[in-house]
């Protein structure tokens, strides 16, 4: 059997040894350091964002964005409902009711009339939301001026989850860097890697040096160990920063290959009528493409996303469903739900494609005739 292609690999530059190296050196082997703060700082510099907190992970940092928010144990937190369920687990973590939104068809993201109608309907019944999280799926942006109106219309926090968004812009801005907080995620599949990592990130440098005290397990300057607060061991190690330095530097290779290889799976499957494409809707949208996610029409043939991914997977070639709604979910159906059908459809016809910037010219030729 060939070789596994995988849905989304990690990719190493060649520059991340040269930083490992000399954090070894120094032997600052233990969490935070001086890799840390570089590359808080680079990502800072890249983003064109001030304040960065490097974290163990995407979930930490939407876990301390809602504590920063100031969420509490009751209240409800708006989310997008078409995700992975890190972005919502975290508002269960405080104790507070996930409300979740459906998506549109044009991003695939929340959809902002739902939002709007969901937000009049909790005032109704007496609860006012105290935050949204807003996904940007599979590097998508989602109709984040549309989302932010209604925000500020109501004057409730928006938390961006960039998780898959590294890249990406909307209007010519960095995904992550709008409402007042922003994740990242640096994963082991996603376009850059820490092999586990995050990333808080906003405009307000007191919320970002909260988050660092609380990540550090809430330890108060003392020469002994004295906590006023509940802490978490949330923060980067020096050696993982280290390894985030060297992708770092080829962030702009990493999202001009990936949005190559969208091309390319279009240009090989522009004959397929049963096939059709996460698209950016107009010149606002810049994706990443983290992955290249196609949807599959089955009703023009007698076929359907599983049975394609089951005879790629035959073929050791990885794919993998659209995310699984978290208002279908098990965990989370008890939860408060606005819904227009939308993802699930995609849930039930789309289907990610191996999309790694390491991928294959031949491989992506390959997948693409298997699909034809």
């Amino acid at each position: 059997m060939r070789t596994k292609i995988w849905l989304s690999p990690p990719h190493m530059s060649g520059q991340e040894q040269k930083y490992v190296n000399e954090a070894f050196a120094s032997n600052w082997v233990a969490p935070l350091g001086p890799m840390v703060d570089a590359f808080e700082n680079e990502l800072a510099a890249y983003l064109g964002i001030p304040h960065v907190a490097a974290l163990s992970s995407g979930t930490a940092a939407i876990h301390l964005a809602l504590i920063m928010i100031g969420v509490k144990p009751g209240d409800e937190v708006i989310a997008s409902s078409f995700t992975f369920s890190a972005t919502v687990n975290p508002i269960v973590y405080l104790g507070a009711v996930p409300i979740l939104i459906d998506s549109e068809v044009r991003t695939w993201n929340m959809d902002p009339v739902l939002l709007e109608e969901a937000i009049a309907d909790r005032l109704k019944k007496g609860k006012k939301p105290a935050a949204i999280i807003v996904v940007d799926l599979y590097g998508m942006p989602a109709e984040l001026d549309k989302i932010l109106e209604v925000a500020e219309k109501y004057e409730i926090p928006v938390i961006e989850d960039a998780a898959e968004a590294l890249g990406s812009r909307f209007d010519n801005k960095f995904c992550g860097a709008f409402g007042k907080m922003g994740i990242l995620s640096f994963n082991g599949n996603k376009i850059i890697t820490t092999s586990g990592g995050g990333a808080l990130v906003s405009e307000d440098p007191e919320k970002i040096s909260n988050a660092r005290f609380l990540a550090t397990q809430a330890r108060d300057e003392f020469p002994h160990y004295e906590h006023t607060h509940i802490g978490y061991n949330y923060r980067l190690s020096n050696i993982l920063a280290a390894i985030g330095r060297g992708q770092l530097e080829v962030i702009n290779n990493r999202v001009t290959v990936r949005r190559k290889i969208n091309t390319k799976y279009r240009e090989l499957l522009s004959s397929q009528e049963i096939i059709s494409f996460q698209t950016e809707p107009d010149s606002r949208f810049y994706s990443n493409y983290w992955l290249t996610c196609i949807l599959i029409n089955s009703q023009k043939q007698g076929t359907n996303r599983e049975s394609i991914r089951i005879r790629l997977q035959l073929e050791n070639i990885d794919s993998r469903p659209l995310w699984k709604p978290m208002h279908m979910q098990p965990v989370f159906r008890q939860y408060p739900a606005y819904v227009n059908g939308t993802s699930q459809k995609l849930f039930e016809t789309g289907l990610c494609l191996p999309s790694g910037s390491n991928l294959q010219d031949s491989e992506l030729e390959l997948i693409s005739e298997m699909l034809r």
